[in-house]
């Protein structure tokens, strides 16, 4: 069985990673739209670092798209937060790594930047592999949300998958075909804790995504408490 606490610390994939900067000519402006919705998980809690919640480490990221929406799977190049900077108060372009490759059969992921990329950086790859359109990703960590993601019917991979694996890659774009994920545009993740993914076009439009699920769980634990809400 898979260890219950999402350690996002750990990088479970080959990172050939080189640390030089990104480039903020090419990078900047998507940088800050970016940053713009990191800022605003983490002021509502959904991404950071809390010495109360999954001992210690930090969770959720955010990443987006670059280059033309034709190029090829496994080299459709996506800009993303670094391991482990969930936590930090002030985010600039070096805290993000530019993936420019990955394979999953392979579990290698070349990048660039003063950062090594997310752990989480295989399941964003997969989900821009299923589609050119998808050009977003934001992984949150909500407890409404993944605790009542079968009631919502979010579709969920199954909880012996980790996260952060070719496994978990895999997972998330046999849920593409397998289900409503293209058109609801988020999935819980079984085997990590409060792990909830929402993609779009645009930054903003996976915020959307995200926000209007949150609302939905909201209503739905508001009816369940009897019609009332306590904020923890």
């Amino acid at each position: 069985m898979p260890d219950p606490v999402p350690q996002e610390g750990v990088i479970k994939f080959r990172a050939v990673h080189q640390r030089r900067p990104l480039e903020e000519r090419r990078h900047g402006e998507l940088v800050c739209k970016l940053i713009a919705w990191r800022e605003i998980l983490g002021l509502t809690g959904l991404v950071g670092q809390d010495p109360g919640r999954y001992e210690g480490y930090g969770f959720g990221n955010v990443s987006a798209r670059v280059g033309p929406p034709g190029a090829g799977r496994g080299r459709r190049a996506f800009l993303i937060t670094g391991t482990q900077t969930a936590g930090d108060r002030c985010v600039g372009l070096d805290q993000f790594a530019l993936i420019e490759r990955y394979d999953y059969h392979r579990n290698r992921v070349e990048s660039h930047g003063c950062v090594e990329p997310s752990s989480e950086t295989m399941t964003h790859a997969a989900l821009y592999d299923v589609s050119p359109a998808i050009r977003c990703v934001l992984h949150a960590h909500s407890p409404v949300v993944w605790r009542r993601a079968r009631e919502l019917r979010i579709p969920t991979t199954d909880a012996n998958i980790p996260y952060g694996t070719p496994e978990m890659a895999l997972s998330v774009q046999r849920l593409c075909d397998s289900t409503a994920l293209p058109e609801i545009r988020i999935l819980a993740m079984g085997g990590h804790e409060d792990g909830i993914v929402v993609f779009g076009r645009t930054p903003e439009e996976a915020g959307g995504v995200l926000l209007k699920w949150l609302s939905r769980a909201y209503e739905a634990q508001c009816a369940a408490d009897g019609l009332g809400l306590c904020r923890v």
